[in-house]
């Protein structure tokens, strides 16, 4: 037998449904803003941390990365510079980035003076006169960064005095003498030729503020 509700009953049991969907809708309201103070603050600590992480110095981009897979962790100094390549597969032209690791942090390679200008060429002529400069490994460390220079159409030549060379036409060349010195700076000695002046082993600082200086000029 069907059990009809009065008109007061009906009235009654409306008035509970309808409250029970506002109180729904006040805890979905509270959730909603809740939900959306985490993710404003998950956002404001995301964008902290990368801007701790990524600064310009004098129109170079530059990423710090940490690598603590073994101690003491590693810090690197990361740029950027675009480039692009033809596919060898497919033979389209790709644009990518062609990424730069300094050991240094760019704005202490301030401490490093530049005495003139540095007038890059097409190739870049280096010369050393002492073993004393190898530094546990931070010379080959320091070679294979300024090879890294290729990319911005500077080529790293190795002076062999064992050989007859004449490097001309003389505008496409650069010659740099990596020497022993009580201070560690750049020196130019004439139009192209510069003393790269390493104190205390500090070949990593020396060949790193060259580096810097060629990304800087590059950008302008």
């Amino acid at each position: 037998m069907d059990k009809r509700l009065d008109e007061n009953q009906r009235e009654e049991l409306e008035n509970k449904i309808k409250e029970q969907i506002e109180n729904h809708n006040k805890l979905l309201k509270n959730i909603f803003i809740i939900l959306g103070g985490v993710i404003v603050i998950f956002l404001l600590v995301y964008l902290g941390i990368s801007s701790m992480r990524n600064f310009e110095y004098k129109g170079v981009d530059f990423e710090i990365e940490k690598y603590c897979d073994a101690k003491p962790c590693l810090t690197f100094y990361k740029t950027s510079i675009p480039i692009n390549y033809k596919d060898s597969v497919t033979g389209k032209i790709i644009d990518a980035d062609y990424n730069i690791y300094l050991r240094n942090n760019p704005e202490d390679l301030e401490d490093v003076l530049i005495n003139g200008e540095v007038n890059f060429r097409e190739n870049m002529v280096l010369d050393i006169n002492t073993e004393n400069l190898f530094c546990d490994g931070d010379w080959v460390i320091a070679i294979g960064n300024l090879q890294n220079l290729h990319i911005l159409g500077i080529n790293l030549i190795a002076k062999n005095e064992s050989e007859i060379r004449i490097y001309v036409p003389a505008e496409q060349f650069m010659y740099v003498d990596i020497r022993e010195s009580n201070e560690t700076s750049i020196e130019q000695l004439n139009e192209n030729t510069y003393n790269l002046n390493v104190n205390n082993c500090e070949i990593l600082k020396a060949t790193e503020r060259l580096m810097l200086e060629a990304f800087i000029q590059a950008n302008n």
